[in-house]
């Protein structure tokens, strides 16, 4: 008889255990709270847009138009690409501030094609055919004032545009 009552307590006793592993069990998992979705806000962008002065070792350095989502190729490839001593491991880019002025873009009339020229006022296709005709049969123009050597432009010519035009060294 002491066997079966030591067996009752036995199976009570384990019977208690196992409601309070369910119980504490139960407890434990409503206490728990899934993470809830970390949300990341940025702040909200600027989009640059207007124009953007590309210098250097461009073939055509200058002011070119800045949309939205151009990449760093894109502009160099609108300044005619790169010269051949260009460090393309390292550029510089400056953001000017409010009160710097810009200035104005000057067309190289050693290194300019075709159609830049042509965006110059009062040079057409054919006067900007020549400019490059002479520059190749003639060599880089040493200053501005040698345009005027060119068939074609005279000094009325040279003095409207003499302040868009300029040469590398």
């Amino acid at each position: 008889m002491t066997t079966s009552k030591f067996s009752q307590y036995w199976t009570l006793i384990t019977i208690l255990l196992i409601a309070i592993i369910a119980i504490s069990s139960i407890v434990a998992w409503s206490r728990y709270s899934r993470s809830q979705p970390i949300e990341i806000s940025l702040s909200q962008t600027q989009e640059l847009q207007g124009e953007i002065y590309i210098g250097g070792a461009v073939n055509n350095p200058g002011i070119y138009s800045l949309e939205a989502g151009d990449t760093v190729e894109a502009l160099i490839q609108a300044a005619g690409g790169t010269t051949s001593n260009a460090e393309l491991s390292w550029l510089k880019f400056y953001v000017l501030q409010t009160e710097e002025r810009e200035q104005s873009q000057k067309i190289d009339l050693n290194r300019a094609e075709v159609w830049l020229l042509e965006a110059v006022p009062g040079i057409g296709e054919s006067r900007a055919q020549a400019i490059i005709n002479y520059r190749q049969q003639n060599g880089p123009f040493s200053n501005i004032k040698a345009l005027t050597k060119v068939e074609g432009i005279g000094i009325a010519t040279y003095e409207r545009i003499k302040d868009l035009i300029t040469v590398a060294d």
